[in-house]
This record gives structure tokens, C-alpha cells and sequence, in this order.
């Protein structure tokens, strides 16, 4: 968004009439007379009022026109030399003094009489900062055709510049228009174009302020005499052509986006340039799980196995992959580098680049719908895309992470809002929903959830608005819906119904207090705290909110300095309604005993909410928090006071700096056992049956998952670290359904206690060795490490044999002598 229009200090007047003209010595005396004979008719309308001639240069008597006039309140402005409609419209602008501006053609195309329709709309409750006299809209009024060639051209162009610029408005080139006053003069000083092109780069203007432009029905009759021709269509589209120029990229937008990359590989500088042997250590077990979700999308591609379901994990039952968030819309373009240069190079550009696009996505959204200032729309997508909450995730999960689908959804549904295209632009929003599906439904949930916010606190600051809008974005959600629905629909039964589907994930309390709204997070670099940060948070990788006090002030301080704007009311709903609803069903005031219930006790039990970690909820604040630091930083740079601009720019900067991340932890990977990367284990298991790593990998430790994918794949293993079913439920577990060895060897692990071990524990393993198809038994050196091999040893009744650097139990046959 653009800033607040500079007050004027001179002396005001009610009203500015600008003509803006080119050799018009014949049209332009009876035109001035029209003008002031129905304003000095309307005196208590118009008590004082002032009409500017802003001459393009003419070579006719047009300048003797207005100089030989007695009326004092008639004024000409004159360029030097003749270079378009556009600059001089942009010096008559410049020397007005009205509170409302008219620019209106030497023709009087549209009668004068018509401005009392304009000035009713701009005066309305809630009214629009600018009108346009509208030849397009119903009630209009045509009385003399232009020539049929003129009238196509005329269309043609009109339908360039709405999807060019001014999406929404029928008639953009009607030259009648009624604007507030110091609103035009911003907008118009902001211009370049010196042609035509300067009515759709003023409407544009307001379009990104978010400034209403209303279209009102008028009386309009061709004149004849016109300075149009007909090649001159060529020049105004080639000035179009450069004004879309000016909202796409750019050099700056080029260096913006080296800038994201730069930061994307200096968050991850500690795996990025070794991420074969490189662990994130906040990751937790994430970092194997997800190398293996690429591999496994890998191998179901290069063999052209089913990519919904697997029985490499979790065997025999096998994954559910459609229920586990595999990111088939990435791991799948993946592929080729997945099988040239493994899964842990894939994950790693994934995220890195992810990140980086995701970043830039957010940026151009806010050069194209906040601010146009390209360094305020900056700093606005580096707190959208690298703000606390999305530093925690990038630890461990890319599907939140790589959002770049976000921003253009928010694009597409906002044409909707604004009925463009419909048809069009809701089969894209369609196709965009579907491919978002397969990188992750939550965030798009989620999303969704923040754009609801947006759209009722908009629609509570611009009812007419809203009104408007509702039909056309619910046409074209429909259309989206349809469009949607059949791409997904299938792997949504898989989802939903397939194999190892599960009916509901329930989650621990997983709200955010209060406090991890005001406080840092871990990786922030000047202010982290780890041991503060982990008692406000479950773990590391789920750190949702901590956007820290500082910011939340300058936030509030921008919302209240710039409340009048729909924009900034909605964004600040939007950030306030997501903070709330992460606090959980309820919430407790800090350091008191103060129970307040949550707005999200009203979602927790519905289908698909009830999966969701309410705590992210608050990962929706990042990109309505940045938006509000861009029109910070852009009314700022704007403002002409310089101590204001210094103290403000502080304010944001200091803002900034307790929550600019550190890079992301890494330790050296523990090298995989020789058995597995030399191809030994391939002499232990045969047919259908899997390698036995005990105990079983799961949420809290699945190396195992990583000598998988070492090994390519080669082998099955039972339990794992998926999302699964349990019991008649089908409740929603970590991992696969747990049996008596499994859940007997973890306890090994984690106490370094055996249990005493009798033929009762004997007999179950072997029948959990025998449900498991296992080929071969393998304990690995870890914690307890000895006691896990002598309960093994226990269960099966003879020692197992060292080999490639584990210790392994062929099950087929028994112990060779000196084993």
C-alpha cells in the first residue's frame, strides 16, 4: 500500500477542475463556460472552487484562451513542449488546491451536470476515494456512437488494461473522474507515463493503496474533433506495456531474490554444503523420516509402484503414504535428483530453495496488493517468510516451508474478490488448490483459516465492498471447487479410506501460552533462549508463535497510526484472530490461575481441525505481521519529516533484530554400519521378508529409516516413524501398532533395565519374529546398547553374530560353530 497522501498547507478550495489540453482554441472557450456557469449555480455545493488548464504544449491560441479570461479563479499550467495527455495532467494535478479533484477532457465528452453523480458517491458513508464517470456500467447513457472501428479499438484496450492494471473497473479510460483531493495529487505525482497510459497508472495507484475507486452511470456523447486516430491505440498499449513493466520484475526484484537464496543458505549453511553426512540436530528423527518419504516417492516412481501406499515401513501392514504428508507435489519433480544424488541432497535443495521461492512469492504479492515500494516489500517477506514460527519448521518440516502457493492463491482468490475473469481465474484457483493439496493440506487449512480472518475484518471496514465481492468470489470458488475436486478426489479415498487410512489424529495440549507470543525463540541470534523457549514450547521444531514484544509493538503502533485504511483494519484482525485462536480451547493467564475458554473450542472437534496442532495457527500471524511492517516501512520512507522517519525507521529495526535467526543447528551424521551399505544384509533376507532392527525404529529414534535408504530400499523393515492406525478406532498413532517385543526392547533402550526374561517373553517374540516375517534379527551400537543385545540374545536363545558392525540373528538356520 502506498502512503497517506501529503496534507496541503496552502489555502484550500472545495473544489479542482483540471482540463487537460492540446491545440483545443475552438472547444475550449464554451467548454470553460459550461463549467463555470453550472458551478456558480450551485453555490451552496460549490462555494469556492478553482479550475486549472493544463496546456500540452498547443501551437494554436489555446494558452490566449484561458489568459484572456477576467475570472481569476480560472488558471493555466503549460508545458514547454508537447509530450501527451499524461504530463499534463500531471502539472494541472500538481497545482491544484481542491479537496476533490475533477479531471474532465476539453470536450465535455460527459456533461458537467454529471458531476453532482460523482460528488454524491465520493461523499457517501464509506464512500470511494476516487469515482469514474462509467460509459460500461447499467444505467449509462450513450447518445452519439463513435465509429464502429473506434468503439473495438476502444474495447480491446480496455480489456488489455484490466488485466494489465486495474482489475474490477469497467471504463478506465472515460475521461471524467472525481478524486479526493489529496489522494490525486499523490497518485498523479507518482505517475511516469505522459500519455494516455496515465488514466490506468492512477487507478492503479489506488488499486494497490487499496484506495475504492467506484464506477457511477453518465451521460456521454462522442464529439466530434477528436485527437484520437486510430494508430494512436498502438502507443497507448505500448505505454501499457511499460506500466506492467514497472509491477513486474525488475533488477531490484533479481537482487530480492539472490537476497532470500543467500538467507535460505545461510539458515542451513550447516547441512547445505554436506548433507549426506550433516544431521539438524532439532530436527529431531524428522530429518530421516522425511529422506525417506523422498526415496520411497523415488522408487515408487522409477519402479511405478502405487506413491499412495508402502510396505517398505511399517511392515507387513505397511504406510498409508497419502495420510502422511510425503509432499508427492515436490518429492515427485524430485526424482531425478533423488536417484542421482540420494535423498538427503534432494530434502536439502528442497527446503533450501523452497524457502528462498516461498520468500519471493510473499514479496511480490506485497509489491503487488500493499506497497509498491520494492525495499519495504522486502522487509515485509522476510518476516513473512523467516519469522520465528517458520525458522522453528524449517529445522524439520518442509511442507511448512515451502509455501510458495500460498501467496498465489491469496492473489488469485483476491481477483475473484474483485470479479476479474471469474471463470478463468477460478479454474486457476482450482488447480492451484489441488496441487497445494500434495504439498501439504494443513498449511493450506491453515491458510485458509487466515484469509477468513482478512476477509471478515475487511468486509466489517468496507461493506459495499464486500457486498460486491461476494458473488463473484463464490462463483469462482465454486468453479475452483470443481475443477479441484476430480484431480484429488482419488487420492483423497486413499487418504481418507485406503489401506492404513486412520479416522482422527489427537493431539497432546499443544496450544501456545500467552507468554510464547511476547518472548524469542530458540534460534533467534541476539535474544534465543533455549531453556526459556523450550518451557513455552513442546520441542524445538514446534516453536509457533515468538514473534517477540518489540514487534508486536511496532505492529500495534502501525494498526493505530494508519487505522483508517480497510487494509490495515483487516490485516490486524487477521494477525489477532490467529494469535487468539493458537492459545487452544483455553487458555490460562499467566502467573495466575485465570482461565479464560478460547475461540477454538468452537473448531477443536470438527473433522480435519481436529488433527491440527492449534498452536500453528499462529504461523498465520507471520505474513499479516509483515504486510503491517511494509506499510510501516513505506508510510516511513515516504514522510518528508526526517526525525520521524529516523525514529520510526529505529523503532522497526530494533523491531527486527532480537528475532533475526541464527543458522540452524548440525552435527556430523553417524556413519551407517558397513552391513547395510556393503549389500551383507541381502545374505539374511529372502523373498518376502523384512530385517528385523531392533528395537523397532520409531518417533524417538528412526536411524533405522536412514540405513534403509542407504541400502536403497532393499529391505522391509516393521515399525517405523509414520502416522498410522490404532485399534477398532483407527485412532491416529506415531508409528506403527505397538507389540509386546517391540515395546519390551524400547524400555531396554531408554532404562538400560532387562526384564526377567522367561519362556512366556520367548514365545511372544517369536510370534511378533513370525508376524514380522523377519529374515534376519540386527541390534546396532547405541544407548544401553549391550543390554539391548543380551535381551535379544534371551529371546532368541543363542548369541548373535558381529558383523559389518552389528550384531546380527539369522533366523533361517541355526548359530554356525564359532558364532
Amino acid at each position: 500500500m502506498s502512503a497517506a497522501p501529503v496534507r496541503q498547507t496552502r489555502q484550500t478550495v472545495a473544489l479542482s477542475v483540471v482540463v487537460p489540453a492540446y491545440n483545443e482554441q475552438e472547444r475550449l472557450g464554451p467548454t470553460l463556460d459550461a463549467i463555470t456557469g453550472y458551478l456558480e449555480e450551485h453555490p451552496g455545493r460549490w462555494a469556492d472552487w478553482e479550475i486549472v488548464v493544463a496546456d500540452d504544449g498547443s501551437t494554436d491560441g489555446t494558452r490566449d484562451v484561458v489568459s484572456g479570461r477576467e475570472d481569476d479563479r480560472v488558471r493555466l499550467v503549460a508545458g514547454a513542449d508537447h509530450r501527451g495527455k499524461g504530463r499534463a495532467l500531471r502539472l494541472g494535478v500538481a497545482a491544484t488546491r481542491g479537496r476533490r479533484v475533477l479531471v474532465t477532457d476539453a470536450d465535455l465528452a460527459a456533461p458537467i451536470e454529471e458531476l453532482a453523480r460523482l460528488d454524491t458517491e465520493l461523499c457517501a458513508d464509506g464512500g470511494a476515494a476516487a469515482v469514474i464517470g462509467s460509459r460500461s456500467v447499467p444505467g449509462a447513457t450513450i447518445h452519439l456512437r463513435q465509429h464502429r472501428m473506434r468503439e473495438l479499438l476502444g474495447r480491446a484496450g480496455n480489456f488489455v488494461i484490466r488485466a494489465v492494471a486495474v482489475p474490477g473497473i469497467r471504463d478506465t479510460q472515460c475521461g471524467f473522474k472525481l478524486f479526493d483531493g489529496d489522494r490525486a495529487r499523490e497518485a498523479f505525482a507518482a505517475s511516469r507515463l505522459d500519455g494516455w497510459g496515465i488514466d490506468v497508472e492512477v487507478l492503479s495507484h489506488f488499486h494497490r493503496a487499496d484506495w475504492p475507486v467506484a464506477e457511477v452511470p453518465v451521460s456521454w456523447s462522442h464529439r466530434i474533433g477528436s485527437k484520437v486516430r486510430p494508430l494512436d491505440y498502438a502507443r497507448v498499449l505500448t505505454e501499457l506495456v511499460r506500466l506492467k513493466a514497472r509491477h513486474t520484475l525488475r533488477p531490484a526484484d533479481l537482487l530480492v531474490g539472490l537476497l532470500f537464496l543467500a538467507m535460505s543458505v545461510g539458515l542451513y549453511s550447516g547441512r547445505f554444503f554436506d548433507p549426506n553426512h550433516r544431521y539438524l540436530a532439532d530436527s529431531l528423527q524428522d530429518q530421516n523420516q522425511w529422506e525417506w518419504f523422498f526415496a520411497v516417492a523415488a522408487d515408487s516412481v522409477a519402479h511405478l509402484h502405487n506413491p499412495f501406499f508402502t510396505d517398505l515401513q511399517g511392515f507387513p501392514d505397511g504406510v498409508n503414504l497419502m495420510a502422511n504428508t510425503v509432499m508427492l507435489g515436490l518429492s515427485v519433480p524430485f526424482v531425478p535428483v533423488t536417484l542421482a544424488f540420494g535423498p538427503a541432497v534432494s530434502l536439502s535443495l528442497c527446503m533450501t530453495l523452497g524457502l528462498a521461492v516461498t520468500a519471493f512469492a510473499w514479496y511480490r504479492l506485497i509489491v503487488n496488493r500493499v506497497v509498491a515500494r520494492r525495499a519495504a516489500a522486502f522487509v515485509g517477506a522476510s518476516l513473512a517468510a523467516f519469522a520465528p514460527p517458520m525458522v522453528s519448521h524449517a529445522n524439520a518440516h518442509p511442507n511448512f516451508v515451502v509455501l510458495f502457493m500460498i501467496p498465489l492463491i491469496v492473489e488469485r482468490a483476491l481477483r475473484l474478490c474483485a470479479g476479474v475473469r471469474v471463470r478463468r481465474n477460478g479454474v486457476v484457483l482450482g488447480l492451484m488448490a489441488a496441487y497445494q493439496i500434495f504439498l501439504g493440506e494443513e498449511p493450506l487449512l491453515l491458510a485458509s483459516i487466515g484469509m477468513a480472518l482478512f476477509a471478515l475484518g475487511y468486509a466489517a471496514a468496507r461493506p459495499a465492498v464486500a457486498r460486491a465481492a461476494w458473488r463473484p468470489l463464490l462463483k469462482g470458488l465454486g468453479l475452483a471447487a470443481l475443477v479441484c475436486l476430480p484431480l484429488v478426489a482419488y487420492p483423497l479415498y486413499w487418504q481418507f479410506a485406503g489401506a492404513q487410512s486412520y479416522a482422527a489424529f489427537p493431539h497432546s495440549k499443544a496450544a501456545n501460552s500467552p507468554l510464547a507470543l511476547i518472548s524469542f525463540a530458540e534460534r533467534s541470534l541476539f535474544a534465543g533462549d533455549a531453556t526459556k523457549a523450550g518451557l513455552l514450547a513442546s520441542n524445538p521444531t514446534e516453536q509457533n508463535a515468538f514473534y517477540g514484544w518489540p514487534l508486536l509493538l511496532v505492529a500495534l503502533g502501525t494498526a493505530v497510526r494508519l487505522w483508517d485504511r480497510p487494509q490495515v483494519k483487516a490485516l490486524a484482525l487477521t494477525a489477532g484472530g490467529a494469535a487468539l485462536l493458537s492459545l487452544g480451547p483455553t487458555f490460562r493467564i499467566p502467573r495466575t490461575d485465570v482461565v479464560f475458554p478460547g475461540p477454538w473450542a468452537l473448531f477443536a472437534r470438527l473433522p480435519l481441525f481436529e488433527s491440527v496442532i492449534e498452536g500453528r495457527v499462529a504461523m498465520v500471524c507471520a505474513p499479516a505481521l509483515g504486510m503491517l511492517l511494509a506499510l510501516a516501512v513505506d508510510r516511513l520512507a515516504a514522510t518528508r519529516q526526517l526525525g520521524t522517519q529516523y525514529l520510526g525507521l529505529l523503532a522497526v529495526s530494533l523491531a527486527l533484530l532480537p528475532i533475526v535467526p541464527a543458522p540452524l543447528r548440525a552435527v556430523d551424521r553417524e556413519p551407517v554400519p558397513a552391513f547395510f551399505t556393503s549389500g551383507e544384509w541381502k545374505s539374511y533376507v529372502h523373498g518376502d521378508e523384512s530385517l528385523v532392527t531392533l528395537p523397532l525404529p520409531d518417533a524417538g529414534d528412526a536411524t533405522a529409516l536412514h540405513w534403509q535408504t542407504a541400502a536403497h530400499l532393499g529391505f522391509k523393515l516393521p515399525g517405523g516413524y509414520f502416522n498410522g492406525p490404532y485399534g477398532k478406532d483407527r485412532t491416529g498413532i506415531y508409528g506403527a501398532a505397538p507389540r509386546w517385543t517391540s515395546g519390551m526392547l524400547s524400555d531396554v533402550r531408554d532404562t538400560g533395565v532387562i526384564p526377567n526374561i522367561g519362556a512366556n517373553w520367548r514365545a511372544q517374540a517369536a510370534k511378533d519374529f513370525a508376524y514380522w516375517r523377519a529374515g534376519a534379527l540386527v541390534v546396532v551400537p547405541q544407548s544401553h546398547g549391550e543390554q539391548v543385545r543380551e535381551a535379544v540374545e534371551k529371546l532368541v536363545g543363542r548369541p548373535g553374530r558381529w558383523t559389518g558392525g552389528v550384531w546380527v540373528w539369522d533366523l533361517h538356520k541355526a548359530p554356525s560353530p564359532g558364532s
